[in-house]
């Protein structure tokens, strides 16, 4: 494939990388409004998020599961046009389920579908992630998989902003009725838009065989697993997928019990979490250029900004006013910093955002009022980049076990799912409260602390280093 072929097909590719941010992201406005229409517990609400993050992993067992049938991967059987269009066709269906959910106020409809839509998702992102590495120079694939994140991260903002708009007008009002029949609307197009995505790649210059297509999905799985970076990095996966989203999915019960925010209101503050990813995927990449030291320090210092910018005129659009928000600006200062500190290296950024991570929950946790708000939200900046640290640490030196370990890694994303879980089941007032649940959170980012650490030093140790740093993000 020439080099101008190359870039039309990854441009193409990145598309999906949009709709796993769009959907992702506009779960956390699905769960107050759900919550308060069928008058659900805290826990009952992450529901949604346990559903959507679980059928990642039920999706990897099953295709390492058909794959030992067949005695071949999926993948290289079908090809990676034809899975990438089988993964947009069953996400498709489960938007259709948004229909009887709404018109018949049924949550375990609600939750199917989005677990249908996650299993579509997850052969999606099986085949998505190894060809955005491989089409183009290999040397260059954390770049790639940096602008797919940056993509990712446009759905994540634009997302809430969009499905807040359609169940509420743009209309902040705490008396406002929830109309859920209004949850169809952006799902269906959305379920539409799959659709037509599907029949694109289906016919596209995307590659349809990438690598050995003779070995079956998850050759030398317990071999793999024994190396202690992989089984360390799954557990890491788990967990930063975790406090990422039960952070962001707990934040609208927080500002309703806490500072008396309406389901209407809350869109801004939830896709400000997930700019924040953002504003730290775009601060990160200015690192992945070979670019002088000047120009990477004053890219550093601008990106993140116009990021912010990104995330500013689309709530604007949609009707949100974002005054409240712009001291939030003075805590990505300190993310500019810290990306300055770790200058890229893996196992010293994923430590030091850990770190921050901590901080900004003990702060929420023991703070009030929009000082809580804006330190819960900054988890999404010390998040940020924290899927390729773990990543590079996680497969290092593995050699023709990479792409079992790699599929491993996917597997955990579910931890999105279960941690959301259990910090709504201790948010019950009985037990921790909504604002002390956000514990569970400090428990993850010092595990992870404890990885990049550990990690860090077993692969030193085994004469691999990480002199470039990596950039990237899921």
């Amino acid at each position: 494939m020439s080099g101008s072929n190359k870039s039309s097909a990854f441009v193409t590719l990145i598309i999906i990388f949009f709709f796993w941010g769009f959907v992702a992201a506009s779960n956390d406005i699905l769960i107050p409004v759900f919550k308060k229409a069928l008058d659900l517990t805290q826990l009952q609400s992450q529901m949604i998020s346990f559903a959507f993050y679980v059928a990642y992993t039920v999706g990897s067992i099953l295709y390492f599961a058909i794959s030992a049938l067949l005695k071949r991967d999926i993948l290289n059987k079908i090809g990676y046009r034809n899975g990438l269009a089988l993964g947009l066709v069953i996400s498709a269906c489960g938007t259709l389920l948004f229909i009887p959910a709404s018109n018949n106020a049924s949550f375990p409809l609600l939750i199917s579908g989005l677990f249908i839509v996650g299993l579509g998702f997850s052969l999606q992102q099986i085949a998505a992630n190894p060809l955005a590495i491989r089409m183009g120079d290999p040397s260059k694939g954390n770049m790639r998989l940096s602008l797919a994140g940056g993509i990712n991260n446009v759905g994540t903002t634009i997302g809430p902003v969009i499905v807040s708009f359609a169940i509420f007008g743009g209309v902040s009002s705490p008396d406002q009725a929830l109309n859920l029949g209004a949850v169809q609307i952006p799902y269906l197009v959305l379920g539409f838009t799959f659709i037509v995505a599907a029949v694109f790649f289906k016919f596209s210059s995307v590659p349809d065989r990438i690598g050995d297509d003779t070995n079956s999905a998850g050759a030398g799985i317990m071999e793999t697993i024994r190396h202690p970076q992989v089984l360390l990095g799954m557990i890491a996966i788990f967990v930063y997928v975790g406090v990422e989203v039960s952070t962001a999915s707990n934040l609208p019960e927080f500002m309703k019990q806490k500072l008396g925010t309406p389901e209407s209101a809350v869109a801004p503050y939830v896709s400000l979490f997930w700019a924040s990813l953002m504003i730290g995927r775009w601060t990160s990449a200015a690192g992945a250029f070979d670019l002088s030291d000047s120009t990477k320090l004053k890219l550093s210092l601008l990106l993140p900004f116009v990021a912010f910018g990104v995330f500013a005129f689309a709530n604007v659009v949609g009707g949100h006013s974002i005054q409240e928000l712009y001291p939030y600006l003075l805590i990505v200062v300190i993310l500019a910093v810290a990306d300055a500190v770790s200058e890229g290296k893996p196992s010293r950024q994923l430590a030091l955002y850990s770190i921050l991570g901590i901080g900004a929950l003990l702060i929420g946790i023991f703070s009030s009022g929009m000082t809580s708000v804006f330190a819960f939200i900054s988890v999404g900046l010390f998040c940020s980049t924290l899927w390729p640290c773990i990543f590079t640490l996680g497969i290092a030196g593995l050699g023709e076990k990479t792409n079992t370990a790699s599929s491993l890694l996917i597997m955990m994303i579910m931890g999105g799912g279960v941690i959301s879980l259990a910090q709504g089941a201790l948010a019950n007032d009985n037990i921790l409260g909504i604002q002390h649940s956000y514990f569970v959170g400090v428990a993850c980012f010092a595990y992870l602390a404890f990885f990049a650490v550990y990690v860090g030093r077993l692969l030193k140790k085994q004469g691999i280093s990480f002199e470039q740093g990596s950039s990237g993000g899921h």
